[in-house]
């Protein structure tokens, strides 16, 4: 579903009156966009960049990770674990943030806090400091992808925020190849602390243009004082309790739940020991195919975009569809007869899981037109925390399984067939209530303001 254009109330197109002060274009208007939106927009996807850089570092260096601190498995999968739970836990407090800050300020904290942390964690003389470390990590992690979609809707006309979105996140995984393809042989052959410490450098060169240039929207557009803030007791209380009652809420979480997952606790931690240890494969070898998750998520998000905008209807079979898939690929692997799987499997296996990515963005698409302006940025954060809740309880699942099983991976693994079922069973169950209030709200715009596209089922 496209967008509506917002429509300008009569005469608030009017010209000043004459000889009177030029007066700044109205709040409502759409911004202008042009080559200054995107320098603009550039500097803050720099720093989610960096951000995403700095989360799936510890993707690649999970084994030295064990080494360097004397961990066990599940002492090993607390790192993204907590670091995971401080980035779900601060997606709604963020979006406040951003609405009483200012996304400059909110970025500029976030940036910040990950540079610190990313440092900390290089310097680190034991585990516990090592805990701390990533904890303030993923706090400045946090602060970044929600900054970077409002950078997208202040700076850029509306029909266009969909497309900055899909490239923000494009650019992310993006940040996702740097950590496999330059930080894995970095580290490898600097060591530890140079490796890190050096990689925390990016946060103060991304900081620079931030603080000097980057500003939160285009002179004259979008709101301003008192209208930026949410006020009035209860304010928080009444937004998420709002959001959650529309069912294309619950349903967006549940999908993004259930479909990003897989892949994350792949990338972040458990998928370069499971393929060097349970497979047998070199590090170089394992780094590749961690790479190619990578690659298959930034093409399959071009393809996901394309169909979910042209054909609504889509959603909930692309979501399924993708689920299906990987349960399919990940239990033919960990179930293939004998000690290893062969190559070929492996390699379908990782070009399955990175799908999971871009159907995950599918349960943005459910909540964003289940709620008003006013709410999107408490549903998106609702929404937002479905996968991160799921990729944390898989993580410390698989490290307590491993420890329990001597390093036995297809048991360990298993836990994902769980928590698939468990998304697939509320995906059925909220799907024809979201859809049927969905048609209401689009009836409601057709009564307004003429016909629109048709909500598919």
């Amino acid at each position: 579903m496209s967008a509506e254009p917002v429509r300008a109330p009569a005469g608030a197109r009017q010209a000043p009156v004459q000889g009177g002060p030029a007066r700044p274009a109205p709040a409502h208007l759409d911004p202008p966009g042009g080559a200054g939106a995107v320098a603009v927009w550039s500097i803050g996807v720099a720093v989610y960049f960096v951000a995403v850089i700095f989360r799936t570092s510890l993707g690649v260096a999970g084994l030295d990770a064990a080494d360097r601190f004397h961990v066990s498995a599940s002492a090993l999968s607390t790192f993204s674990l907590l670091q995971l739970m401080v980035y779900a836990g601060m997606q709604i407090p963020v979006g406040l943030m951003v609405d009483r800050l200012g996304t400059k300020r909110v970025l500029t904290i976030g940036a910040t806090l990950f540079t610190a942390g990313q440092l900390c964690f290089a310097l680190a003389p034991s585990y516990g400091m090592a805990l701390a470390a990533r904890a303030l990590l993923g706090c400045g992690d946090a602060m970044t992808f929600i900054s970077v979609l409002r950078l997208g809707t202040r700076w850029f006309p509306a029909r266009r925020a969909p497309l900055m979105a899909q490239l923000a996140g494009l650019v992310g995984m993006a940040g996702n190849l740097v950590s496999t393809l330059v930080l894995a042989p970095v580290l490898h052959g600097v060591g530890w602390v140079p490796a890190f410490a050096g990689s925390a450098a990016a946060g103060l060169l991304v900081l620079v243009p931030l603080v000097l240039f980057l500003r939160d929207q285009p002179e004259g557009h979008g709101p301003t004082g008192a209208r930026e803030r949410p006020g009035g007791p209860g304010f928080v209380r009444n937004q998420i309790a709002a959001s959650w009652r529309e069912p294309g809420t619950r349903l967006g979480l549940w999908v993004h739940f259930t479909t990003q997952f897989p892949a994350m606790v792949f990338l972040l931690l458990w998928g370069m020991p499971f393929l060097v240890e349970a497979q047998g494969l070199d590090r170089t070898t394992a780094g590749g195919l961690l790479t190619l998750v990578v690659a298959s998520n930034m093409a399959l998000g071009l393809v996901y975009g394309q169909l979910v905008g042209r054909r609504q209807s889509a959603r909930v079979p692309l979501a399924l569809g993708t689920v299906a898939a990987t349960a399919l690929l990940w239990g033919a692997t960990i179930a293939y007869p004998g000690d290893r799987a062969p190559m070929w499997l492996l390699v379908t296996l990782c070009t399955v899981l990175g799908a999971c990515g871009p159907a995950s963005m599918i349960g943005f698409d459910f909540a964003r037109p289940a709620n008003p302006p006013e709410r999107q940025g408490t549903a998106s954060g609702i929404t937002n925390m479905g996968g991160f809740i799921a990729s944390m309880t898989t993580l410390l699942t698989v490290g307590v399984l491993l420890d329990a099983t001597g390093d036995d991976y297809r048991i360990a693994f298993c836990s994902v067939f769980v928590l698939e079922a468990l998304g697939v069973v509320q995906i059925l169950r909220l799907r024809g209530r979201a859809l049927r209030r969905e048609r209401e709200r689009e009836s409601g715009r057709e009564l307004a303001h003429g016909p629109a596209a048709t909500v598919g089922g």
